[in-house]
This record gives structure tokens, sequence and C-alpha cells, in this order.
């Protein structure tokens, strides 16, 4: 959806969606928002035992049925909660029915009508912040719980609704505002008793600051993984393997395994959990030189693909010597992320362990046939993308927003530093230390623009 076709509507109206999957399902939930929410709710919901929605206390239900000018749609229950104790901070009622698709939309259509306005994307969630429930790291953290791929990305969301990359973020800037203030009394008033301050002390905080903001910037390319995956090739000479291996991650046969070398010849995918990391897998045609037209057009995409991945499985055959396809493959991965698996280690081996050693960081032995090994790949895996070392509970930055402002801060941090190595007056020192904590008030969000706000929300879902 293009920004400028979203509307949101203003702190006065009362809005509408549907908050459930639009899917089937045992239950689904409409839900309203705003100062009429009960008045609304109450012109298409009927208690059974007669009782309203103004007549009840918040966090209390009612039970009976919904209806429009056609007649009954459903049987439901209304939830009722009081502003400010809601989630969005205003009165919310929430209309709970069976999940069927045209039951729901039939519902929401009834809602409109009875005086709601269509909720747009987040704004139940934009509501709740400019009500100040939660702050801005928070709310994005709600698409990444929505969003969660694994269990560790779940817990880092969680974390992050629960304000721990907040608290972390109020940490660092309180020790900027601490030394930015420092430096305007001792500028501005030199008469007072103000302590001097000195280079030394200041090289130091701004020091613990630049080392904090280095480890909050590393560790999102490691959450990144968490949450959205790792596009990952599976790469090596025919039969080394490599089938077996897709098999064994995905679980299941996604990729066919004969004794036939260049059995696979195109790309076969399957995204998989392995540690937690949601891994987008390809399997690829082994690599070596080849006159079959097709093979060889197989080779080529396994070329581009690992050129391409961020992270490569580079397999080879324990039983075997090393040959050219083996060199071929080594020279290919290059640069990119990679984890040597050495495999059918249940084999006498014939492998050179030690050009192999030279050659990778990361290599694991296992046999894709029995499963052995397995742990230890999980192990390297996320040695190599980062993520073993990285306690979700800690707090992690989740966006290209959040990584930007960070970076704009630490690069702020920098310039301070370099000044203060030049020998450059504090008032340019007081200069970049407030452009870092504007920064971080950014990424917060207590000083973000009506426009940052809504980019932000436009990447919801309608309903939340």
């Amino acid at each position: 959806m293009e920004q400028e076709q979203i509307r949101y509507h203003g702190a006065g109206t009362t809005i509408a969606a549907i908050s459930t999957p639009q899917a089937p399902g045992g239950i689904g939930i409409v839900r309203v928002s705003g100062p009429a929410a009960r008045a609304v709710a109450g012109r298409v919901f009927v208690s059974k035992r007669g009782k309203t929605l103004d007549g009840i206390r918040g966090y209390a239900a009612l039970y009976g049925r919904v209806c429009d000018g056609d007649g009954d749609i459903d049987e439901a229950i209304a939830l009722n909660f009081r502003a400010p104790a809601s989630f969005t901070g205003e009165d919310v009622v929430e209309l709970s029915c069976h999940g069927g698709l045209s039951i729901l939309r039939r519902l929401l259509r009834a809602v409109l009508a009875a005086g709601a306005l269509p909720a747009g994307p987040g704004e139940f969630t934009r509501r709740a912040f400019l009500n100040g429930k939660i702050g801005l790291t928070e709310a994005e953290s709600v698409m990444q719980l929505v969003c969660a791929q694994g269990e560790r990305a779940a817990k880092a969301a969680l974390a992050g609704h629960d304000g721990a990359l907040e608290r972390r973020i109020r940490k660092i800037r309180e020790k900027l505002l601490s030394a930015a203030a420092h430096l305007s009394a001792w500028a501005d008033y030199p008469e007072d008793d103000v302590p001097r301050v000195t280079p030394g002390e200041l090289f130091e905080t701004l020091g613990e600051v630049r080392t904090e903001l280095s480890s909050l910037l590393r560790g999102f390319d490691a959450g990144r993984a968490l949450r959205e995956g790792v596009d990952t090739v599976i790469a090596g000479r025919p039969n080394a393997g490599k089938s077996t291996l897709m098999n064994l991650l995905a679980g299941c046969e996604r990729s066919i395994v004969t004794g036939v070398p260049g059995t696979t010849r195109d790309v076969v995918e399957d995204t998989v959990l392995l540690g937690g990391i949601p891994l987008r897998l390809a399997d690829t045609a082994g690599l070596r030189n080849t006159a079959d037209p097709i093979e060889s057009i197989g080779v080529g995409r396994a070329r581009e693909r690992i050129r391409a991945a961020r992270l490569v499985l580079a397999v080879f055959d324990a039983s075997r010597a090393l040959d050219g396809a083996d060199r071929l493959l080594i020279g290919e991965v290059g640069g990119t992320p990679c984890v040597a698996v050495v495999n059918k280690s249940d084999l006498p081996v014939k492998i050179d362990k030690e050009y192999i050693s030279s050659k990778f960081k990361h290599i694991v032995f296992i046999s894709a046939l029995t499963g052995e090994g397995l742990p230890e790949l999980e192990r390297a895996v996320a040695e190599v993308l980062g993520t073993r070392e990285l306690d979700p509970s800690d707090g992690v930055l989740y966006t290209e927003r959040q990584r930007d402002a960070a970076a704009r801060s630490l690069n702020g941090v920098e310039e301070a530093l370099g000044a203060l190595k030049a020998g450059m007056t504090f008032d340019a020192v007081t200069v970049s230390v407030e452009d870092a904590v504007g920064a971080l008030l950014e990424l917060t969000g207590e000083r973000a623009t009506d426009a940052v706000v809504d980019s932000v929300f436009s990447q919801f879902c309608v309903g939340k």
C-alpha cells in the first residue's frame, strides 16, 4: 500500500477492523476503539440478559447476539474496556464470534454502518503510541511478534514489547545527556561552582557510549537473521550429499537422492528452522564442468545463488579425496559467510582435513544420512551469523529505521571523540554530543515527526 493512500483518523473518531487473520478459524474478533465504541457496538450487539455495555465495568464481558438490518449474524461475546485501561488508551469493545470470513465481514459492515470508521494499517497500535501507552520501539515490536518465525525471534520481539530496547537506549542516552549538561553548565556559568570538564572524563564517557552503540549495531544483523531468515545455499560437487542434507534439515524428502551424479539440475527450495534460525534453503546442482547443456544451466544457477547468498553450506564428501570440483566450490564461495560441511563422516575418511581447515574457519563433520553431527552444524551456523551470543532479552534493533538512528548517534559520538583528539573547543564537542542525543530521541519516538510515525505504522496489517 502506498503511503499517500493511507488515511488515519483523528483522536475524536471511533474506528473498527477485523483483528484476527483473514482466514477461517474457530473464533474471529472485530475491534472497535474510540469515544463512541460502546455506543457503536451497542447498536449491533444485544445481550442475552438485557444488559448494556454502558452498564458494565471495564474488563467485563456480555454474551449475546450480533445483528444488522437483515437480522441475526451470529452469537457473540462483547468484551468491554474502559479508557484509559485498554490497549489503545481509549474505550474499546471487542466483538468475538465464530471465525467464518463471511460472518466477520458482515459484522464489520454492520459496525461501520453503526457509526465507526474503517481503521487504517496499524491504527490501533498507532493510537496506543499517541496516547502514551507504549513507546515507538515497543509499538514496532508488535509486528515482530506477529511475524516471528521461531522461538528466539518471538522472545526478542516480546522483550522489545516489554521495553527492553527502550531501556537500553535510555541508559545510553542518559550518559550522553549528563555529559552535554555538564559541558553546557561549565561553559555558560564559569563563575559558578561548576566542576571543570576534563578531556579525560569526556573520553571515558564517550568511549563507553561508543562501545555500547557499536554492540547494539552489531546485534542488528544477528537479530535480523532470527526475524527474517537467511538466504542459504547448499553447494558442493555431485554426490557429496547436498540433497541428503537438504532432506535432513527439512525433515522430509524435498530433494531427490540417487547415486547418479547430476540428479539435481535445478534449485530446490524450502524454509527450515535450524537452532531457531529460519534458513531459506536452496539445494543447488552439483558444481562441476559438464558438457550436458541442461546440467550446465543448473550449475550456472548454483553459482549465481552462491554469490547472492548470505550463508553457504559448502558440502564435501569425507569418503573421497578432494578434486577439481571441490576446489571450484572453494573458489566460488569467496568471502561469503560459510560453513564447511564434511559429509559422510560414517564412512572411512579420505578427505584432506588440513587443506579444508586452511580454507574455512567453521568446519563440521556430519552424516546427513544418520543425522550425526547436526547439533554441531547448528552451533556453527549460529556462530557464523552472530546469533550464538545474542541474548534476545537484552533488547535488539528490529528495523532499518532503528538501525539508522543508532548509526547516526554513533557517528555523532565518533565526531565528538574526533573533536576532542584534535584539541577543538568544547563547543564543537557539545554540538556532536547533542546530535547523538537527538538521534536516540528519534529512535525511541520522543522526537519523531508525523511522517516517521506514519511510515512506521503503515507497515502494520489492518486490525493491529
